[in-house]
This record gives structure tokens, sequence and C-alpha cells, in this order.
């Protein structure tokens, strides 16, 4: 992607981030209705195309968006599809080609909650490999003269209960709709995301007033560097914190803030 529809799926990107890490939201239903918005405008290209009109007022597109999809999505689907055609973008296959992306984010954010972020990476190259090395499973996956029953049935067989049940989910929908890409083309896409899912590093960030840009620019590199990856920040404002910051990387608790410095020193003195 180019120009404005790179910067609609990165903004994208964050809105799936912000929403996935609230482990009240379900990952993959959200990945599977986020799916089935992208096979609609993948289907239907005169709305895709009035969706992502940019004489259009965003707001307009939106409204739109929400009377078509209000009855047959959940809320977080319907607030990310939204923000999506409430952007510019480059060309109006881009739009369904971020959809796709988001939901394949959303599996894999629900695999890395389960814990099993790393047996799908694995998994991907794996089948992968298989692939290439197998002309007739390659063949049976990409005959379009195959019904996307037989074929998801073909895949059951191969992967259900052998594999995690994202990397099933996320082959599946693959083959199933394969939007015009090789086979091997959309597994290294998928092997790239799951590689990139599992370097990103959320850190839940509290401070007692909204950070400013630069403060959070200085507070990622450092993180970063003190964690050795990229790292996504989570922020919060409890005003009960009364100074500075206070970080949480997985299970590892980093206290900058003045109140828990009070508290350290009141218990001190206890002692």
């Amino acid at each position: 992607m180019n120009g404005a529809s790179r910067e609609a799926l990165a903004a994208a990107r964050e809105r799936l981030d912000a929403l996935t890490d609230s482990t009240s939201v379900d990952a993959a239903k959200l990945a599977d209705e986020l799916a089935a918005v992208t096979a609609l405008l993948d289907r239907e290209v005169s709305l895709r195309r009035v969706l992502t009109d940019p004489a259009q007022a965003g707001e307009a597109k939106a409204e739109l968006a929400q009377r078509l999809l209000g009855n047959q999505v959940g809320g977080e689907t319907l607030d990310l599809v939204s923000g999506l055609v409430r952007s510019r973008w480059s060309q109006s296959r881009d739009l369904v080609d971020a959809l796709e992306e988001l939901a394949a984010t959303a599996d894999l954010t629900a695999a890395q909650q389960a814990g099993t972020l790393d047996d799908v990476e694995d998994e991907l190259f794996r089948f992968g490999r298989i692939v290439s090395s197998n002309t007739e499973l390659r063949a049976a996956l990409t005959n379009r003269k195959a019904s996307t029953s037989a074929k998801a049935e073909l895949l059951r067989s191969l992967l259900g209960g052998r594999a995690a049940r994202a990397t099933e989910r996320l082959v599946t929908r693959l083959v199933t709709a394969p939007r015009g890409r090789s086979l091997e083309a959309g597994l290294e896409s998928l092997s790239k995301l799951a590689a990139e899912r599992r370097d990103r590093v959320v850190a839940v960030v509290t401070s007692a007033v909204p950070l400013s840009d630069p403060q959070k620019q200085r507070l990622g590199a450092a993180l970063a560097k003190l964690y050795g990856r990229t790292m996504h920040l989570n922020l919060d404002v409890d005003p009960e914190v009364l100074g500075g910051i206070r970080v949480q990387v997985g299970d590892e608790v980093i206290n900058g803030s003045l109140a828990d410095r009070i508290d350290d020193a009141a218990r001190r003195m206890a002692s």
C-alpha cells in the first residue's frame, strides 16, 4: 500500500491493538466478523467503491457501514469498520486488503492470548514447506473447480487436532478465499504477520496525566532498549498516581510513581 492507504492501515492496526489488549474482547470472534466483512466488500465492488469514495464525507460513509452491518456484527467490529471507511484510501481494493489483514491479526492475537502463537508461526512455516513439496496437495487446494466446502474438509482432515486452532482457521480462510493470491504468497504473508505479532510486547503505562507525544516516544524508546524488542504502549490515566509513571510489562512492574515511592518509604519507616 502507498500514501493514504498505508496511513489508514497503520491507524487501523493501532485501533485493533487497543481493542484486543483488553481480555474482555473475543479476538477469535472479532476475526470471524472482520473476515465476513472482507468477503462482503470483496464481492460487492460497487459498495466498496462507495465506502472508499474520497468525494464522500467520512462520517457519511461510516453511517452507511453502520446501517448495513449494525445487526450483523458486534460493536468492536463495527467500530473498526467505521474507522476504516472514515479514512482515505489510495485504491478501493486497499480497504479489503486491510480488513483481511486485521482479521488475520485478530486470529493471531487469539493465539497469543492462548499461548500458542509460537506454534502457529511454526505450523504456518511447515505447512508452506509441505505444500511446496507436494504437487498433488497443492493442486487439490488450489483447484478452482473444487468447492470451498471440499477444500475446508480436506484441510480439516490434515490439520484438525494436529495444529493450533488459529493455524487451521488462517489456512482455511486463505485456501477458500485466496483473492487472487498464490497459496505460497498467502502463507508467506501469514507467517510474516505471525512473526511480527510474536515480537510485539505490550507495556501498560499508567500516569497521573496524559503523556505528551515526545514523552511517549522517549518512553517507548527506553523500554525497547531495556527489553530489546519493539514496544507497544497501552496508556491509562489514573489521578491517584501522584507523579511519574507506573509501567507493567507482562508480570513485571516498574514502579516510578511518586505514590509508590511514598508507600515504599512508609513501609520502611514502619519496619
